[in-house]
């Protein structure tokens, strides 16, 4: 299937009916989204290098792929994450202190998934695909004409989960959109090892409706979205979105990328990078100026600052609570652990 794209690298606009609705505003608003994106993932990136997070997981490099697909759909569609997709997060209006409780071990999840209509992080590979399927088959009993877009990367397109997932939506004309980020590697495993055959094909196979699209150009991106999400919408039966970008940091923080990529590589995608296509559309076209860069760094500057903050003042939880949410109603042998744990801790405090 051809790559669909409407931005080349150069920041040259294609000929292209989707280009027609192309302006000023909708660009400068797609570039303020990764370029904030970007500040919050590295300010996270060096709080976490600080001791201040327990782990971090980049989105670098992969912010058009988030942000053109959250906002080609409607607020009250309700998406299931995986657990790098920041940018799409901060879209949602999750703040830095929700998406930083997780990773600094105080919360299980820092944010309400009914208010956001985002739900929470998912770290089991692929488990968020069947939530997110089960969820759509709600929707379809409902009535609405909510959708659901659930994202995942081109390493859980190999869990037993994903195909179960692609096979239920299909068979039950769930109305799912499928996202993939394939960022090219599965930690330290490159797709040419992991499957035969492409993963839109693969959808296909399944029934679902197949797109290949450019993930580093934001506007292919959320044109694609839009198309997919309209027909879903209209009950055409679940689709699948395969955007081809790259995940530009390690797989997380404990991962050291140089032991299994070249910088040859890494300098090839870094050329691709989707934050400095956009910006030289905006040049070209002349949709920027002085004041508006100058607003932007002054707002990314504001938003690194309180990233460290929120992070550093993130309280410690209570370490009982940790039997709190076991079981939605509790039981006889979660009540013992509690008071066995508030005895043992009792032991240690001073008269």
């Amino acid at each position: 299937m051809e790559t669909y794209r409407l931005l080349d690298p150069d920041g040259t606009l294609r000929d292209d009916p989707a280009a027609e609705h192309v302006d000023a505003e909708l660009c400068r608003a797609l570039y303020r989204d990764m370029v904030l994106a970007r500040r919050l993932d590295s300010e996270a990136y060096n709080l976490q290098r600080q001791g201040e997070l327990g782990l971090w997981l980049q989105c670098l490099g992969q912010e058009a792929a988030q942000v053109g697909s959250i906002r080609a759909i409607r607020d009250d569609d309700q998406v299931f994450p995986s657990y790098r997709d920041h940018a799409a997060a901060m879209c949602r209006g999750i703040t830095a202190e929700a998406l930083l409780a997780q990773w600094r071990g105080v919360r299980q999840s820092g944010w309400d998934p009914a208010e956001h209509h985002f739900g929470i992080y998912t770290l089991v590979l692929a488990a968020q695909l069947l939530h997110a399927v089960g969820y759509a088959m709600g929707v379809a009993r409902d009535g609405t004409d909510e959708i659901v877009l659930t994202y995942f990367g081109d390493g859980s397109s190999s869990e037993g989960e994903a195909n179960e997932a692609f096979n239920w939506a299909a068979t039950v004309h769930a109305p799912v959109l499928f996202f993939c980020q394939n960022n090219q590697w599965a930690i330290s495993t490159p797709t040419s090892a992991q499957f035969g055959a492409p993963l839109h094909r693969r959808a296909e196979g399944f029934g679902l409706a197949a797109q290949l699209v450019d993930g580093n150009d934001v506007l292919a991106v959320r044109a694609a979205t839009q198309r997919a999400a309209e027909a879903v919408r209209r009950g055409e039966g679940p689709a699948l979105i395969e955007a081809t970008t790259y995940r530009m940091a390690g797989h997380s923080t404990s991962d050291d990328p140089t032991r299994y990529r070249s910088e040859a590589e890494l300098d090839h995608w870094r050329t691709l990078d989707p934050i400095d296509r956009l910006r030289r559309l905006l040049e070209r076209e002349q949709w920027t100026d002085e004041a508006f860069v100058a607003d932007l760094d002054a707002e990314a500057d504001a938003l690194g600052t309180e990233v460290r903050r929120v992070c550093r003042a993130l309280p410690d939880p209570d370490p009982a609570a940790m039997f709190a949410h076991v079981l939605p109603t509790g039981s006889p042998t979660v009540d013992h652990q509690r008071e066995a744990y508030a005895a043992y801790s009792a032991s240690f405090e001073e008269d």
